[in-house]
């Protein structure tokens, strides 16, 4: 049984992505900030729920102790707790959109590697962004040349960078960043765009899933590579 932790998996494309992964025989732990809301969702997806907040090293490493004791290991991590941070760009905003972003990726990866490096065939998803690639927000053919996501970009850049540099660090477990998608969840509401995040979720499934021969140290659509 493979067993996966998805981090903001209690809604949006983390839900999906349980959901998806739990039909396909993984036993998945549902991590959420909200106790209540985590547990609601883990019920309706036949997961288990670990309260899981990001930004919070204590809340990490309760979450992966809690693993270790039920399984032993882990198999598979996707990093998918993240925010928008759209608004007044001001440091304490810059520092809550990193927080979560880009270091909340190092808190639970470290957190979480000792159960990864267990597994026989470990892979860690990261959803990013090509909001943080600079071939496409230099790019005026592209929807991310006009997004105003000035924190919310650079953090995913970061998250990206994170990917490749972790691929490097650990070259047997696959590490790989996704662009899931233009997608309507609570985050992009503002924007009034995105297809259902069951379809945008596909993608990140199709990385949690990878073969041993699959790549590492990658930023993926559902096309394929992309640059970043």
């Amino acid at each position: 049984m493979t067993v996966t932790l998805i981090t903001g998996a209690n809604k949006g494309i983390g839900f999906a992505t349980a959901e998806q992964l739990v039909k396909l025989g993984h036993t998945v732990y549902v991590g959420a900030r909200d106790v209540e809301r985590g547990e609601k969702a883990a019920a309706a997806l036949g997961a288990r729920f670990v309260q899981l907040d990001v930004t919070d090293d204590a809340s990490v490493s309760g979450a992966l102790a809690a693993i270790d004791a039920a399984e032993g290991r882990l198999d598979v991590l996707v990093h998918n707790a993240g925010v928008l941070g759209q608004g007044t760009i001001d440091g304490p905003t810059a520092l809550r959109v990193f927080d979560t972003n880009a270091v909340g990726i190092v808190r639970v990866t470290e957190a979480a590697l000792p159960l990864l490096l267990k597994s026989s065939h470990a892979t860690v998803v990261t959803v990013s962004s090509s909001a943080g690639s600079f071939w496409a927000v230099n790019n005026p053919e592209r929807l991310e040349y006009r997004l105003p996501t000035a924190l919310y970009s650079a953090s995913k850049a970061a998250a990206t960078m994170l990917t490749v540099q972790y691929a490097k660090l650990y070259p047997g477990i696959r590490f790989n960043a996704v662009e899931p998608g233009t997608t309507a969840t609570d985050m992009t509401a503002d924007f009034g765009i995105g297809r259902s995040p069951e379809e945008s979720a596909k993608v990140v499934v199709r990385l949690a899933t990878l073969g041993p021969d699959g790549p590492t140290g990658t930023l993926q659509d559902e096309d394929g590579e992309l640059r970043w």
